[in-house]
């Protein structure tokens, strides 16, 4: 449970006991993506969120359990919601033991897509959901226009939405969520129409993607530190910050038995 040692190596291909501390305050449970995620889950009053973190996106008003493998993010949840230390690849719950399963945001860093996707299904009754991101938009948002050696690093660890709706098998739904204007949950695309964020270091820290980047992205957040200053971002992408919601690479894959 949440008490047990801190893990050696990690689960999977990011290093969140030496990198994770700032996730519980800026990767958040937004509402309005919560509400997409909540609906999709249908009429599961339990559920298993596996790749859990800090506890974004588990519903308050249905019996959750979580699973993360990471201690120093087990530490970050809230009072009175542990996790089980395991792994997706091999969850320690019996057949059928929950109505639904979620992973959110979590399965590019899984060691074995399949393995995991199996395991959510052997163990969901029902339902399984997976949050994640489309590889084939990602170079279309204009980051890549600033470090596209960042986006492009990213693709590859990002796997393609087929792959996530085959394995779980049953009949599968893909929607995209739009992304609120002032998202809380701070992944990429959340500060589509705040570009200044990208120059803060903690927010990029509670990003995977600057840490497996391995070129040097000064020059590019040089730039837009630059093209902020003198007006050229807002000339080209100053259109993002009036509106109230973006369409990119986030997809929910919900599959059902």
């Amino acid at each position: 449970m949440a008490g047990r040692a801190q893990r050696l190596t990690p689960a999977g291909d990011f290093d969140y006991e030496a990198q994770g501390s700032g996730y519980a305050r800026l990767r958040r449970t937004d509402p309005r993506l919560a509400r997409s995620v909540h609906a999709a889950l249908g009429g599961a009053q339990s559920v298993l969120n596996v790749g859990a973190g800090a506890g974004s996106y588990e519903p308050e008003d249905r019996y959750v359990v979580a699973v993360e493998p990471s201690a120093a993010m087990r530490a970050q949840r809230p009072a009175g919601r542990p996790a089980v230390d395991a792994v997706a690849e091999r969850l320690p719950f019996d057949d059928g033991s929950f109505d639904a399963a979620m992973a959110m945001i979590t399965v590019h860093q899984w060691q074995d897509l399949e393995a995991g996707l199996r395991e959510l299904r052997r163990v969901a009754r029902d339902r399984v959901l997976v949050l994640t991101f489309d590889p084939d938009a990602l170079l279309d948002f204009w980051l890549a226009d600033y470090v596209p050696e960042l986006l492009e690093a990213e693709r590859p660890r990002m796997p393609a939405i087929e792959r996530i709706a085959a394995a779980p098998g049953g009949s599968v739904e893909v929607s995209s969520p739009p992304i609120p204007h002032d998202c809380v949950d701070g992944f990429i695309e959340a500060y589509y129409a705040r570009p200044e964020a990208f120059l803060d270091p903690s927010v990029r820290a509670a990003q995977s993607a600057w840490a497996h980047t391995r070129v040097d992205v000064e020059p590019g957040l040089r730039r837009l530190a630059d093209d902020l200053a003198s007006g050229a971002w807002d000339a080209r992408y100053g259109a993002l910050r009036q509106r109230p919601e973006y369409v990119g690479s986030l997809r929910l894959v919900a599959t059902s038995s």
